[in-house]
């Protein structure tokens, strides 16, 4: 089991950034205090000394609602790989409904960070306010981001490609003989939903595909978003629907079923992430599976480069992974013509 700030902090009851001042050596923590936090550490099955040598360094992982499984996903898999590289992340999750990316900004600072690691952010929606990571950047900290390019922000950045992701969900819904596929994406402004979008005008451009733009909708990451916008892709006559996230497509198929409908006898639906538990619902997801271990890997990689060669800092650096369709069982053969 890994340890982390967290773990320590709640045993001891002292804050994160006095347990961050202490493994690295900085002024400000009392010798007792000092004391009961290496003792916590051996308790914790920890090496205080090893710590101390090495100064242990801490990686700010900022992610959004950890409801969503695929952001969890990504969570667990960094903590392991940086906790075997002897250094503690340090888990900043927020919500729509309480604090945000910047509100984080200048807390991260205090615990003297190597670097962030960012798996969504302001840095993946079009026009969104960019100054936290400007002032990262001037601390020379090093930033690493998932699945979005922000232009004006250096970084690395670590992305699945969604153009071959769209290409084979669509291919294999064409090929099950469906032509009215409804397309469900996140907010216009976000970056991978453009990037899908793109991809799927592209797809249907190359195929001469006549694609009614009503079977285009645009909505927010989400159950409960996906459920009311697949209402009005089946009320706009779609057999299947390909939708930007596992979450979406796991509200359309809850909208099928409220207009008793069946999938896939009835309508297809594909996801994306293949994130925890999609093999287990019912029916099972089809669904295009971002490949989390390489992309994982990619990422704290990224980190290590970054702070190896400062340099390479004010570059903007992008490692792109190919996805993999897994086919289950909300998909079949078009049987209704709408």
């Amino acid at each position: 089991m890994t340890t982390t700030l967290a773990d320590i902090a709640e045993k001891t009851g002292l804050s994160q950034a006095t347990i961050s001042r202490t493994l690295n050596n900085k002024p400000g923590v009392s010798s007792k205090t000092k004391a009961m936090i290496f003792k916590t550490m051996e308790e914790l099955g920890m090496n205080p000394s090893a710590s101390r040598a090495t100064e242990m360094k801490q990686v700010a992982l900022i992610t959004p609602d950890m409801s969503n499984p695929i952001f969890a996903n990504f969570a667990t898999n960094l903590s392991v790989l940086l906790s075997q590289q002897h250094t503690l992340p340090l888990l900043c999750a927020y919500t729509l409904y309480g604090g945000n990316e910047s509100s984080y900004m200048e807390e991260i600072l205090n615990y003297h960070i190597s670097g962030a690691i960012f798996l969504s952010g302001q840095y993946d929606t079009k026009g969104a306010d960019l100054s936290h990571y400007y002032t990262l950047a001037k601390q020379r900290i090093p930033m690493v981001f998932l699945n979005a390019s922000a232009h004006e922000v250096d970084g690395f950045y670590v992305e699945t490609d969604d153009m071959t992701a769209v290409n084979m969900a669509l291919t294999h819904l064409i090929n099950l003989g469906h032509s009215k596929i409804g397309l469900l994406f996140g907010d216009k402004d976000h970056y991978p939903s453009i990037r899908k979008y793109e991809a799927a005008e592209r797809f249907f451009h190359e195929k001469k595909i006549d694609h009614d733009p009503r079977l285009t909708v645009w909505t927010t990451y989400g159950i409960g978003s996906g459920q009311m916008a697949t209402t009005a892709l089946i009320k706009a006559g779609a057999t299947a629907i390909m939708c930007a996230s596992d979450q979406l497509a796991l509200g359309a198929i809850k909208a099928a079923t409220a207009l008793n409908l069946s999938v896939p006898e009835d309508i297809s639906i594909t996801g994306y992430d293949d994130s925890l538990a999609m093999n287990y619902i019912s029916p099972s997801l089809t669904t295009v599976r971002q490949p989390v271990d390489l992309m994982s890997r990619a990422l704290v990689n990224g980190f290590n480069t970054l702070q190896a060669d400062p340099r390479t800092a004010t570059k903007r650096n992008i490692a792109i992974y190919e996805p993999e369709l897994v086919v289950r069982g909300s998909t079949g053969i078009c049987r209704v013509r709408r």
